[in-house]
């Protein structure tokens, strides 16, 4: 038959937990009332404040870096316009440079050639028919390059053209060239080879 409990049993049930102690309890919640607390927006003030100062100073830092790399960019942009500048200095001066040997190469060519010319010349007064085909020729190839004779006859003695080997008298007040002896030539501007000449005045 089962047994059923009877408020003995009951008693003797309860005993196996700890009763509350009120004291105590009211104790506790008094000493956690009157613990001293910040008024209400006090810590998130403080909070945001010093949120907002850690976010200025590393706004201030990546201003900073950020100025760094744009002033660093400049220098290199500076010395890469400084190289590129150079570069094309030394290109032109090279071309230039290149450009004045070809010319006095070919000047010396033209200056060693200048004996043939007068050969030329002077076998064009004798046998003008036979020499004047060659001789047309060799002048025209050379005046392609640059060289030009010199029309001196009957024209004011200038002593930067021309070397008067030969006075005679004349009614002038002026010294005119009466007789080339030997004939000058320019080269791309400049006197290759001074004439020779007889000068009246």
């Amino acid at each position: 038959m089962t047994d059923v409990p009877t408020p003995e049993d009951s008693t003797d049930a309860g005993d196996e937990f700890a009763p509350f102690d009120d004291a105590e309890l009211l104790a506790d919640l008094t000493s956690e009332m009157s613990r001293p607390r910040p008024l209400a927006g006090e810590g998130a003030d403080d909070v945001l404040l010093g949120d907002a100062a850690a976010v200025a100073a590393a706004e201030a830092d990546v201003a900073d870096d950020v100025a760094a790399l744009l002033a660093e960019r400049d220098q290199f942009k500076d010395i890469a316009l400084r190289l590129q500048a150079d570069f094309d200095n030394y290109r032109k001066r090279m071309a230039t440079q290149q450009a004045d040997e070809v010319q006095r190469a070919t000047g010396k060519m033209a200056e060693a050639l200048l004996p043939v010319l007068d050969a030329c010349e002077a076998a064009f007064v004798q046998h003008p028919a036979e020499v004047e085909p060659v001789f047309n020729l060799l002048l025209g190839e050379l005046r392609k390059l640059g060289l030009e004779g010199m029309n001196l006859l009957e024209q004011p003695f200038d002593p930067n053209l021309a070397e008067a080997v030969m006075h005679e008298p004349g009614d002038g007040a002026e010294t005119v060239v009466s007789e080339v002896l030997r004939s000058g030539y320019t080269w791309q501007g400049r006197v290759l080879r001074a004439a020779m000449v007889k000068v009246r005045g």
